[in-house]
């Protein structure tokens, strides 16, 4: 593994950790899962834990409001709850770009949530649909049949298969890796219009209220279509920038290998 092409930053002192569930994510489809924790990270007054940059994100930065550059960045924060699990969450700007990274990436995650004695993981993302979904469906798949049982609910349906191709990316591939490892992990995939541009809030919303009510995070996730106009003009501008760069890179990559379209990126 290319160690020297991957920085972890510590911010400070992290305190002892209780079997944290891990929630992942990172831009994809809709950015259902980056909205999704985006806000949860607002909402629960997270602190951060690491910033992480690599030479594998897209060769590219950001102009900010300041007009100075940024470097994209993926960062993890942490949440302690009183007699609960606690809650890591990862999101960020980006993801890696080529399959190789994904895999290095993901590895490197899990060997964090290891370290942390993290008990259950999670990832966000969206289903591309041709047309916008008026009340979006999410769908939930895992490495194990008794992680998907404990997260049954009647808004989720576990019947996947065939509902959508390959899962592409970081999503995907810390449920497939963490089976390696004895760890439990999920995914919510939620509907949405498969437009780069668009911005999944129902779809996030939707699995907002399934993490509510089974982590017990006592969330107002009616709070997001207030926070809309911010959230869209913070994570369009930085869509614009790096659309073609990261996600129809990766997408074209797929078609090209299976020779058909793709309706669903990590």
């Amino acid at each position: 593994m290319r160690d020297n092409y991957w920085k972890f930053e510590q911010m400070g002192k992290i305190p002892k950790l209780n079997k944290p569930v891990f929630i992942e994510g990172l831009p994809g489809i809709g950015n259902v899962g980056k909205v999704a924790v985006d806000f949860l990270i607002d909402e629960l007054k997270a602190k951060k834990m690491y910033e992480i940059t690599s030479y594998t994100f897209p060769h590219s930065v950001f102009v900010n409001e300041d007009n100075l550059v940024e470097l994209p960045i993926v960062e993890i924060f942490y949440m302690k709850s009183k007699g609960k699990r606690d809650i890591l969450l990862l999101g960020g700007d980006v993801q890696p770009i080529d399959e190789v990274s994904s895999y290095e990436f993901s590895e490197k995650v899990l060997d964090l949530a290891q370290k942390y004695h993290v008990g259950e993981l999670i990832t966000l993302g969206g289903i591309g649909l041709t047309d916008i979904p008026k009340k979006p469906k999410v769908y939930c798949t895992g490495n194990s049949k008794k992680i998907i049982e404990d997260y049954k609910m009647d808004s989720v349906s576990n019947k996947l298969y065939g509902v959508v191709g390959p899962i592409v990316g970081v999503s995907g591939l810390l449920l497939g890796l963490a089976s390696k490892r004895n760890i439990k992990a999920i995914s919510f995939l939620a509907e949405t219009y498969g437009h780069p541009m668009y911005l999944g809030i129902k779809g996030a919303k939707e699995i907002l209220r399934i993490l509510n009510k089974k982590l017990s995070l006592n969330i107002d996730v009616n709070k997001l279509d207030k926070e809309i106009k911010n959230i869209e003009s913070e994570i369009v501008k930085k869509t614009e920038q790096l659309s073609e760069v990261t996600k129809q890179i990766a997408i074209k990559k797929l078609q090209k290998k299976l020779g058909k379209d793709v309706d669903y990126i990590g």
